[in-house]
């Protein structure tokens, strides 16, 4: 990393020499503008419009339009302004960690110690460790005087630019005025969801899939030209035609149950791995009592068949025959066959069944 400034900071009458280097980067996918018939590249030219001439950026100033007057500054009016001379990380207080809301905080910078012996920068961070405090500080930083905040990262102490109080927008929305009953069924599934969905955070498992997403398609594009198929490359995609409108409940409803049912399939994975070591041993017993329960199913469809042959009438002599039919895949099953005991049980039912039929007859 290169350092992008170079000053101290400032607190009570301690200095510590710092150097500052950017904490953060870009990762998206640089693109420019092109012709869409040849494919040359669109440059933006910075032409005056009062001579018609390209200007060179070195003899470029800044200007102020109040609508009526334009007043210009130059380089050098800039650079004289005290605020941006300064070379301070000023402190200005030390507040509760707790007490910087989110919103305000814009680019994160490092801060290395810049002196042969970095006692001070160790003490200070060591401080705002113990104090469980962040530090308001102001500091120049390219042309412009800023707010920020000083913490402690990864025992290294970090800027965080941060905006201007009169920056952030009141949240005004006239839609939140009205009164909105939530029932206490509602609030028990949102609740439920959010224990599903507890975690610790960690930001390494999320990526940017729309970066990802376009580094494929230049790589295709580089490998195939105008040829490319999208469809084949990303898959096929139906777009929504309309946001289906559903009760709130009902959705709560359907999320519960979903994560109801992921969860089940994970604990079904997790009891098959761990019944694999013993399913040899499991399979033998099972065995033994399948051939134990078909004697007991053959010895109590004998019974119901006998019962229902005694006591059906004869428009019920069909459904007899129904009946006996319906039973005989049951006598096919490989568990009746390994047992001698469930074919001669078998063979009672049978008589029983062909006397029934001579009788309706």
């Amino acid at each position: 990393m290169r350092a992008i400034w170079k000053g101290s900071i400032t607190f009570g009458l301690v200095n510590v020499p710092v150097k500052l280097y950017s904490a953060t980067e870009e990762h998206d996918l640089q693109l420019h503008q092109v012709h869409d018939a040849d494919g040359g590249r669109i440059r933006y030219e910075r032409k005056c419009e009062v001579c018609g001439k390209k200007v060179e950026y070195s003899h470029i100033d800044k200007a102020y339009d109040d609508g009526e007057q334009t007043v210009v500054l130059t380089g050098d009016d800039l650079d004289a302004l005290p605020a941006e001379r300064s070379r301070e990380i000023e402190v200005l207080e030390f507040v509760p960690n707790e007490q910087i809301d989110p919103i305000l905080f814009e680019r994160s910078y490092y801060l290395e110690p810049d002196s042969k012996s970095p006692k001070a920068y160790v003490l200070l961070r060591r401080v705002l460790e113990e104090t469980e405090r962040t530090a308001v500080v102001r500091i120049s930083l390219r042309q412009r005087t800023r707010l920020a905040t000083m913490r402690v990262r990864d025992d290294v102490l970090l800027v965080q630019t941060i905006r201007w109080s009169d920056e952030v927008r009141a949240a005004e929305f006239a839609s939140l005025d009205d009164d909105v009953t939530v029932g206490k069924r509602e609030m028990d599934l949102a609740r439920s969801i959010v224990r599903d969905l507890e975690a610790d955070f960690e930001p390494e498992q999320y990526v940017d899939e729309y970066q990802e997403q376009l580094r494929t398609l230049v790589e295709a594009k580089l490998d195939q030209g105008e040829a490319l198929d999208t469809a084949a490359t990303f898959g096929e995609t139906d777009d929504d035609e309309g946001a289906e409108v559903i009760d709130l409940l009902e959705a709560l409803q359907r999320s519960v149950e979903k994560r109801k049912g992921s969860s089940a399939s994970s604990d079904a994975d997790a009891t098959d791995d761990e019944e694999g070591s013993s399913g040899s041993t499991r399979g033998r017993a099972s065995k033994a009592g399948s051939s134990k329960a078909a004697s007991s199913k053959a010895a109590s469809d004998e019974e119901s068949t006998a019962t229902k042959t005694r006591t059906a009438k004869k428009p019920a002599a069909k459904s007899g025959a129904t009946s006996t039919a319906a039973k005989k895949p049951a006598a096919k099953k490989p568990a009746a066959k390994s047992t001698s005991a469930t074919s001669t049980a078998k063979k009672p039912a049978a008589k029983s069944t062909a006397a029934s039929k001579r009788k309706s007859a």
